[in-house]
């Protein structure tokens, strides 16, 4: 079977599609897609077109959109150099090394998004402006699940040019679209494609699945890890997160992170560090292949527990000899089915967590449960995890 490698600059993981995912990290449909209203940031400044003079009549129409899209989105990409420390297996010790990647300017308070695995162990991060300025950057928060970090810069507000955010619910396949950043460290690098598929799905960096994801074709190699994604209009439809390659450069198979996703939690960690995930006091699910997911292990007085869900019955087994022993093992026989969570089925504990992601704390749920083979409407109060 043929390899591929799915990256983030340097960290290779096994995949769908018998893939690698290569997340391009440092190193030496939308229809389900969270509205991106709650968004509250500065708006982006108004660009003028380019120089405000009509293009020579040899650019056509296309390479004429594709400058525009340049000169005005580049001002606000970013490079991210980092300073890592990573222990040596063989002789036990503290290796330094290096990174980089890109990142997109935010707001004039200095905020900076990129890729949570371009800033991982960074004992010091560095952002370049397209001015050249650098800036020594602070992380504010992260989300490693999300693969999503926002850090700031100290930087004076005149060097800021926020990147405009679009909206990834209306994209299409076909759409062209552009990605933007550091490739091998060469900044400013454009490149361009079509949107190949939408709502795709890949395994994450910390084992979860990443859901909803953009494909695109347009060229994407280490380095372009948390650049953006931009359409024709240079507003940012998406995060470049990862690549499909045999040998550790473009195969014309991107995925980037869509920008509804990100605006929905980009405010909670620049207000919190962290994503504040809603508590629905269910600890472990067990699969059962073919048939579903049963709730193993709830978390005591949680709002599961509360809600009377039952879980698989851990019970003791007293065995004989010559020397009388007890152990532990699971009833299989109890606990409930989770059939659906207000109306949205589910078949796999990935399906679960995904759903539970579109809610908050304080939100009442409704689990739809199969327990001694009768159907069960279940209000749930979710807390905050």
């Amino acid at each position: 079977m043929s390899r591929h490698i799915l990256m983030p600059a340097g960290w290779i993981l096994t995949g769908v599609l018998a893939t690698t995912l290569y997340f391009q990290q440092h190193q030496g449909s939308p229809a389900v897609l969270p509205q991106a209203a709650s968004l509250v940031m500065p708006a982006a400044v108004e660009f003028p077109s380019n120089t405000g003079e009509q293009a020579p009549a040899e650019y056509t129409p296309e390479e004429q959109s594709n400058i525009h899209v340049y000169e005005i989105a580049n001002r606000s990409v970013v490079n991210i150099d980092t300073q890592t420390e990573q222990i040596d297996p063989f002789f036990m010790r503290r290796v330094p090394g290096a990174g980089s990647g890109s990142g997109s300017v935010l707001d004039k308070e200095g905020h900076i998004l990129t890729n949570a695995h371009v800033i991982e162990n960074a004992k010091a991060i560095e952002v370049t402006l397209a001015t050249g300025e650098s800036y020594h950057a602070e992380l504010i928060g992260q989300d490693r699940e999300h693969d999503i970090a926002v850090l700031k810069i100290d930087a004076p507000s005149d060097e800021l040019y926020p990147l405009e955010l679009g909206r990834s619910d209306g994209l299409r396949v076909g759409q062209h679209v552009y990605a933007l950043g550091n490739p091998f460290g060469l900044e400013g690098s454009l490149t361009k494609g079509i949107i190949s598929s939408l709502n795709r799905s890949i395994e994450g960096r910390t084992g979860g699945e990443m859901k909803s994801l953009v494909q695109t074709d347009a060229a994407m190699n280490p380095g372009n890890s948390g650049g953006p994604l931009l359409d024709s209009a240079a507003r940012m439809v998406g995060m470049n997160v990862a690549i499909a390659t045999r040998t550790g450069q473009s195969a014309g198979v991107g995925f980037a992170i869509p920008v509804n996703r990100i605006a929905a939690i980009v405010p909670e960690l620049i207000a919190h560090g962290r994503i504040v995930r809603p508590d629905h006091g269910i600890l472990r699910l067990r699969e059962f292949a073919g048939r579903g997911v049963k709730i193993e292990i709830m978390q005591p007085d949680g709002p599961a527990e509360k809600a009377g869900l039952q879980a698989i019955v851990q019970v003791e087994v007293r065995r004989k000899g010559g020397i009388a022993y007890q152990t532990r093992t699971s009833d299989v026989s109890r606990g409930d089915w989770i059939v659906a969570v207000d109306d949205q089925r589910i078949k796999t504990a990935s399906d679960f967590l995904a759903t539970m992601d579109g809610y908050k704390p304080g939100d009442q749920i409704t689990l739809t449960i199969v327990r001694a083979g009768e159907e069960l409407r279940v209000p749930l109060t979710l807390g905050a995890s």
